[in-house]
């Protein structure tokens, strides 16, 4: 199983159960008043806190990115070398 169904399959069965709680569809009434009034913007808490997360996460990213100097300084050589290579070829820049 990937990655994309284990994730898809986690948000149908949370949002099921989500469904399930606030539309009281099995006519149970368990949760209190105070529960619905959390349940029905939960989605939307969860959708934002994601949404942090991921720009948190991307800036640490971003902010932690190593510099590879010896890996650029290599494709520099490599890239004078191919020009070279491509000038005694004829073609010129």
């Amino acid at each position: 199983m990937t990655k994309l169904l284990q994730w898809l399959w986690t948000l149908a069965f949370l949002g099921t159960a989500w469904a399930v709680l606030t539309l009281d569809l099995l006519g149970l009434d368990l949760l209190p008043l105070a529960w619905y009034q959390v349940l029905w913007p939960l989605p939307t808490y969860l959708l934002v806190a994601f949404g942090c997360y991921s720009l948190g996460a991307v800036g640490y990213r971003l902010a932690t990115f190593n510099d590879c100097e010896e890996a650029a300084r290599e494709l520099q050589a490599q890239i004078r070398e191919a020009r070279d290579d491509l000038a005694r070829r004829g073609l010129r820049f």
